[in-house]
Formats: structure tokens, sequence, C-alpha cells
């Protein structure tokens, strides 16, 4: 309550409206945990007015901070919240929308709340929750710096957290101290986990690597009329139990978040033109369906969806498989530590799996479809009834021995998917390059790449592979796996069809995966790496 005695009309009105906006952000904040997560005419004006709202709030505590700061008694924590929950919404549009710029816009927020010290006397007010608030700011920081490469910036952070965790639990033995530990070692294994391979200038400092989608990054192409659909909406899906996550984040899902950011656009406070959309539940259950729906129901004409799963498999106990869309088993949709995982009645289905059959409703438009899991072959049984584009990419279901303790670090598959020479650089057992070596090194996978996209175009490939072609990202991903299968098909540690990708409708062998132009660039890549040994040489090639 605040006391209006011993002010002036002005100062009156002040604080009144400050209070006024205060409120009614707090109530639109709150409100944002009801809306789907799905559809944009869902939450799209919502947003907006969310963020009008709090515009306005910021803006006025700015212009009246004389005033609030001596008669309302306005403290720096409490600004401090208010620039959290706006790097918050902004945060929360870039998952929904992919776009970098918003992403950029949460940033500069969170990084005032630490250039400023907002939360600095957070301790003095006696407040555990205070304590929590500037905790969750934290955590909600090193996130948004790790998906903008800041990593020099995260361990300065993580410090920073591990510092405020100890004074927390120190002062307060609180009962979520636990927890709190428990967040600090995700985040020190995640940074861990994502740096794959280390590159280095000359004075040995290490050189941040991006993965953005730009106008450079997918190879040109000489456009056919079959090549028609754009992207416009993604669903990413992550649920392995055994990877390392942080802030509902997998692995996978962090770095196929990456792989599809695009370049910010002309005006970042254009919020009501976003569109592909990212969506991203994580033990998503029965929502799947839900989220797949509603952007099902907003492509536009010659619009496809991304689905991308990265999840276990769940396998199937049927003895003579009938019915291919759901008696070879699938992916789980629950964790392994939920007490429903692996309960299902008794000749029934499990109902905390997504079935390749769960998906034939969603054909009737263009689908495109990434599954990395160790069942992902099961999906490649999925009709075209409706006689629309269809494309499955699917990981190897299996990895030599010498590999399969990666996986907790993220899949090798999703791992070619967004960062190709990386991922060679991993099976190579290379751990750090010179960064004149990485780029001299990127120019062979611009090459296969360059090459492989001719290869495609002017194969006798299905006409739904084409389709897809037109658009950057899709034509990138598909480009890559072209890359993932020729080198795990040449490395002499992968062996049968169980540890290398398949796609359905399947590329030529003849006229892409075994054309010899790609399988010596593979080879040239591999010299320049001075790692050659893991290939056939010459004569076992001939």
């Amino acid at each position: 309550m605040v006391m209006m005695a011993g002010m002036d009309d002005h100062e009156r009105k002040v604080v009144a409206e400050f209070c006024h906006l205060l409120e009614k952000s707090k109530q639109l904040f709150n409100g944002l945990r009801d809306l789907p997560q799905y559809g944009h005419k869902q939450w799209q004006g919502y947003f907006g007015r969310t963020f009008d709202i709090y515009t306005k709030l910021w803006k006025f505590q700015q212009q009246h901070r004389t005033v609030l700061d001596t008669k309302y008694g306005l403290k720096r924590w409490q600004i401090g919240e208010i620039a959290s929950k706006i790097g918050q919404l902004y945060y929360h549009y870039y998952l929904r929308t992919s776009e970098t710029s918003y992403l950029h816009e949460a940033y500069s927020f969170y990084a005032a709340i630490r250039g400023r010290a907002y939360y600095s006397r957070a301790a003095k007010e006696d407040r555990s929750d205070l304590m929590v608030k500037k905790l969750r700011y934290y955590a909600r920081f090193i996130v948004v710096c790790l998906l903008l490469n800041r990593m020099k910036l995260v361990r300065e952070l993580v410090q920073e957290l591990d510092a405020q965790i100890a004074d927390y639990t120190s002062t307060y033995e609180p009962e979520d101290q636990l927890e709190w530990n428990l967040v600090l070692d995700e985040i020190k294994a995640f940074v861990k986990a994502e740096s794959t391979v280390g590159v280095v200038h000359s004075d040995t400092n290490p050189v941040i690597l991006t993965h953005r989608l730009g106008p450079q990054t997918s190879p040109p192409i000489e456009r056919t009329p079959p090549m028609c659909l754009s992207l416009q909406e993604i669903l990413i899906v992550g649920n392995c139990a055994d990877q390392v996550k942080f802030s509902e984040l997998s692995m996978d899902m962090f770095r196929m978040l990456q792989t599809l950011e695009r370049e910010p656009r002309d005006d970042p406070n254009h919020l009501h033109d976003a569109s592909p959309a990212g969506r991203m539940p994580f033990r998503p259950g029965a929502q799947v369906q839900v989220f797949l729906a509603s952007g099902f129901k907003e492509l536009p004409a010659n619009g496809a969806l991304l689905l991308y799963l990265s999840a276990d498999g769940c396998f199937s106990t049927v003895k003579h498989p009938e019915e291919m869309g759901y008696d070879l088993g699938g992916v789980s949709t629950c964790s392994k530590r939920d007490p429903e995982h692996g309960k299902r009645p008794t000749g029934g289905k499990e109902p905390h799996c997504l079935y390749p059959g769960d998906l034939y409703p969603f054909t009737r438009k263009p689908l495109f479809v990434v599954v990395d899991s160790d069942n992902s072959f099961v999906f490649q049984q999925i009709p075209r009834y409706f006689g629309q584009p269809l494309m499955v990419l699917m990981s190897p279901q299996d990895t030599p021995p010498t590999l399969r303790d990666i996986r907790h670090s993220g899949s090798l598959f999703t791992l070619f998917l967004h960062a190709p020479l990386a991922a060679f650089c991993l099976i190579c057992n290379i751990g750090s390059l010179a960064v004149h070596h990485w780029e001299r090194c990127q120019r062979y996978i611009e090459r296969f790449l360059i090459e492989a996209c001719q290869l495609v175009t002017h194969s006798r490939c299905e006409t739904s592979v084409l389709q897809f072609f037109g658009d950057d990202f899709l034509r990138l991903l598909l480009v890559r796996y072209v890359f993932c299968d020729v080198v795990l098909n040449l490395h002499r540690s992968f062996r049968g069809r169980q540890q290398r990708p398949r796609c359905h409708p399947p590329l030529p062998d003849a006229e892409v995966l075994e054309h010899p132009t790609l399988h010596h660039l593979v080879l040239d890549l591999a010299a320049c790496l001075d790692c050659r040994d893991h290939f056939p040489d010459s004569n076992e090639l001939a």
C-alpha cells in the first residue's frame, strides 16, 4: 500500500499511474502461462498487448524516476524485476519465431540488469524470494548467452551463479538447495558438452563459432518449377532421457534451434509477422498431435511443416506385425524417470509413444520429418495417401562402441545436421584445430554441399525431394544428410546398415550417395585433417 499523503497532485498522478501500469503488467504476464503454446492467432495478440504495457511501464519509470524513488520508494531490484520480465517476453517470442532479433533484445535487457547491478542489494532485503528471483534471472541469462554463443560471458555468469547459490543456501538453508545445485551442475555439463571441437586463434584463445542460417549458408541452386515449397512451421521435440539438458533444452534441441535461427529482420520491434515458428515442448506427451494440428491448420499454400524428433525409441513386442504404422514401435514421449513410463494396457499399444501412424493425418499437406532415435527406421514406412510431398530423414539406429559414450553430449546425427565439420572431427578423434585450418576445412564442406546440390537436382530422385529443395533451410538439411551418409559409409568404424542414416523417399545411390566426386571430397577433407587412416585407401575403394 502506497501512502499518498505529503504528495502534490503531480506526484500522486505519477505514483497512481505507475501502480496501475505495474499491476496491469503483472496480470498480463501471469496470463501468458494460461495461453496455449500453439497457434499464431492464439498468442500473438496477447503478446502484443503485454509488450505494449511493459514498454509503457519501462519508459514511465525512466521518465519519473525521481518522483518514484522519493515518493513511491522504488527499489533497484524492482526495476530489475521489470527488466527481467521484458527479457523473458523477448526470449519466449524468440522461441516461437526463431528470429534472433528477439534473442538480442532479451540479451540487452538481461545485460542491463547485470551492468546496472539492479539485483545487487537483493540479499540485503532479507527476503529469500528476492534471492530466488535473482538466481532465476541468472539461469535465464545463461540460456540466452548460450544461444547467442557468448561463451566467455557464459563462463563468467556460471561463476557468479555459483557464488550466488552458495550465498543463498548459507543464508537461508532453503528446501530447494539441492534443486539449485542440480541446476548449476546441468549448466556446467551443458557448457562442456556444447564445445565438441575446440577452434583456436594463433594465441590459443578460443574462437566462437556461429551456425546461424544466413543468406550464404545454403548452397545456391537454379530453381526449377517443382521447387515450390517454403518452410512455414517448425515443431522441435526433445525427449532423450540420458542426454545432457538445461532449462528444458536437450543438447539436440539446442543445436537444432541454433541451426534454424534466421538473420534478424530490419525492424526488431515488428512482432506480428513471424514465421516459420519454432515450437519446443520438452516432454510433450500427447501435446505433439495438438502442436502438429495447430501448425498444420495455419500452413499457407505451398507452405511446409518441419517436425524434428529427438527421442528414445519405444520398441514393439508384437511378434507378427501387420499394421506397419503401429506394430513396429515409435519414439517415446514420456521420460524414463516418469512413473507412467512403460505402462501399457495388456495387449495394447504404449500410450506414451509417438508412432509413425500418428503422423498419417498430417501428410495431407507438405511434411518434412527428422527423426533422431535408436528406433528411427520405423518411420520409413509412412505412406503418401494424399499425394502430398513427404520427406523423412532418419538417424542411424546404432553407433560404433567407441562412440556410444558421446550420446550424453548429443546425438551424432543432429551434430552432422548442425555442424558437419564438428561431427567429422568428432568421429576422427580431432579435439581442436587452429582457426585457419578450420576455415580451410570448411571450404571442403562447402564444395561437398554445392556438389551434392547439383547431383540431387540432376538425379532421378522423386519429385517430393525437389519440392522441398527450393527452401534454403530444408535444402541445407538434405545436403548435410548426404554428407553424413557418405562420411559414415566410408568411415572404417561404421559397419552395417544400422550405423548409417536413411531417408524416405530414398536418394539415388549411384547418382548421389555413391558418386565418386563426393567420395573424393570426403577423402580430401580427411587428408587435410591428417586423419586419412580412418578411411579406406584407394585400393579398398576400387
